[in-house]
């Protein structure tokens, strides 16, 4: 018995330090780059040379810039949008619609996740040729539509998920029919994570770049721009002072989605009152639980 409580220390000891190891090979480089953008220096090297600001500065007043972060929002956001009004229908369908082709289409819209994004980008690059788009800002929003689809039906089907099912059945029992139901009913129930999957399809689209870079036209996303900015050394710690702040505001919405993510499953998971009978449906279609 002391023998196998070693061996399990042990083996937890080695778990341990695998996990910081693995830890400090993908966090440490990140890391660097907010050290850098502060350095008095174009190279990124040490030792560091002294403090300064001089490179965030340097972001104002770019137009280059300011041309490609408005885009990137404007991308972001639409997509967001399309990838979540998708999402929230391929994910209620698959656990709701009781049908062998909403199980498939659901199936489907996860694969993409799975394809590389070069192989994503080429055929899609393909395609807005053929039906005449070709590369521009509507092409970038269908790819991204396409990219950030699998984490809004992931987000939106773990909440159906975890909504019970008696409530669904009690609004058909009702008299409510499915369109009322998924009105009143579901949607409401599954708001904190409808936003979390916007703001997560929201940063899939806003950082992505290998479908970006097929599709773009003139007008370039941030990501292009910043591809474009490492070929000139002298705009290396510009380059460095802007992905700190994408970083930090990106960590920023990840953060926010996830909370409100488990917020919303944690509401989920809080049992009925025992002296909560079932929901009775106004005049407007509402549906309105009543104490016994």
């Amino acid at each position: 018995m002391n023998t196998a409580r070693i061996d399990a220390k042990q083996g937890g000891g080695w778990l341990g330090a695998y996990v910081l190891a693995y830890l400090v090979f993908l966090y440490l480089p990140i890391l660097l780059i907010p050290l850098f953008s502060f350095n008095n220096s174009i190279q990124a090297a040490f030792p560091l040379q002294g403090f300064t600001f001089e490179w965030y500065a340097t972001l104002s007043g770019n137009s280059a810039l300011s041309g490609a972060l408005a885009n990137s929002l404007v991308i972001g956001a639409i997509a967001a949008t399309g990838a979540t009004l998708c999402g929230i229908t391929v994910s209620y369908m698959d656990l709701f619609g009781r049908s062998p082709l909403a199980v498939t289409i659901s199936a489907i819209a996860r694969l993409p996740i799975l394809i590389p994004g070069v192989i994503v980008g080429i055929s899609l690059l393909i395609l807005v040729n053929l039906i005449g788009f070709g590369p521009s800002r509507t092409a970038i929003v269908l790819g991204h539509i396409l990219v950030a689809l699998p984490t809004t039906v992931v987000i939106m089907k773990s909440r159906f998920a975890a909504i019970p099912k008696t409530i669904h059945e009690a609004a058909l029992d009702l008299g409510a029919s499915d369109w009322t139901t998924f009105r009143r009913v579901m949607l409401p129930l599954s708001l904190p994570a409808i936003v979390s999957a916007f703001m997560l399809a929201f940063l899939t689209s806003f950082d992505e770049f290998i479908v970006a870079f097929f599709l773009a036209g003139t007008e370039p996303t941030l990501p292009l721009y910043i591809w474009s900015q490492l070929r000139f050394p002298k705009s290396l710690p510009t380059v460095m002072a802007l992905g700190t702040a994408i970083l930090a505001v990106s960590f920023v919405i990840a953060a926010i989605a996830e909370i409100l993510r488990h917020r919303g499953l944690a509401a989920a998971q809080r049992p009925v009152p025992a002296n909560l009978s079932k929901p009775e449906e106004t005049e407007r279609g509402e549906l309105q639980w009543h104490s016994t």
